[in-house]
């Protein structure tokens, strides 16, 4: 094997040191805090007193869950649908599916509360029409449609790729042998891509499970999830070891999360497999 060399080595030192204060310490110190008192003394009160906040964790994995389906159905065929396209249209239609995220999460959020609020874009035409006000804002829908609208590109782009990737001649293997385009699609282009089917319901599932500004904005701040409680308890000195015990446990969760995501990928090459 091998040996690096000294300038190898002296240009990893960055690398290492950004690693060092900015993952492994904030980890250090968010265990820390979960297992101590307000006077710094070791405790498991911080953990034991997680039961108050199950169904914040219920209600968080129920909504991200919920989202990263209605991603994973409204981004499949959008990817595959810009995978058949001419090569220029493709980039024309991954340029306009980027560019929102181009724009901060934040004013995202805003605009959509611009457009759903009681007062918005939308009942405003609709009051324009004869056709009653619609409440949207503060129920569960509207948080659930913030995560899609937000998180949605991160479903698509990865499952754009495989499918951009895949030899046409698979395709023409299927239609030789009399497939429809529905069954060569569930048969044949599903299988294929599902490595990254998985990298997008991992990418849309890891934020939608820790959000916090969608759902106080959205939501009208009814719905308390996992990244509100952190941040309120975050926010209050003598409750900042709970927030800390909260972080904890969220962090296990993505773990959980990616861990079951790569066990179901294992086994599966860049092209996948076929599904007989």
């Amino acid at each position: 094997m091998r040996k690096k060399s000294f300038i190898e080595g002296f240009a990893a030192i960055p690398h290492v040191v950004w690693l060092i204060l900015f993952v492994i310490l904030p980890l250090v110190f968010v265990v820390y805090f979960a297992f101590t008192g307000p006077d710094g003394s070791f405790s498991f009160e911080n953990v034991a007193n997680l039961s108050r906040y199950g169904h914040i964790f219920v209600l968080s994995i129920c909504f991200a869950l919920i989202s990263t389906v209605i991603c994973l159905l409204i981004g499949y065929p959008l990817a595959y649908f810009m995978s058949k396209t001419k090569p220029k249209t493709q980039k024309m239609l991954v340029i306009l599916l980027m560019l929102p995220m181009w724009i901060s999460l934040l004013i995202r959020t805003y605009s959509l509360m611009a457009i759903l609020d009681n007062g918005g874009l939308l009942n405003s035409l609709l009051e324009s029409l004869g056709i009653t006000r619609v409440h949207i804002v503060g129920t569960p829908g509207a948080v659930i449609l913030g995560m899609v609208y937000d998180f949605l590109p991160y479903m698509v782009l990865p499952i754009y790729t495989s499918l951009s990737k895949l030899d046409i001649k698979y395709y023409e293997a299927a239609n030789d042998l009399g497939a429809g385009n529905c069954k060569t699609l569930f048969k044949v282009a599903f299988p294929l891509s599902l490595p990254g089917v998985i990298s997008g319901i991992t990418m849309v599932f890891v934020p939608s499970i820790s959000t916090f500004y969608i759902s106080q904005k959205l939501g009208g701040g009814l719905f308390d999830l996992i990244g509100d409680t952190i941040e309120r308890e975050f926010q209050n000195v003598s409750t900042y070891n709970i927030g800390a015990a909260i972080s904890l446990v969220m962090m296990i969760l993505i773990l959980i999360s990616v861990a079951v995501m790569n066990h179901f990928s294992e086994g599966d090459d860049n092209e996948g497999g076929i599904i007989v």
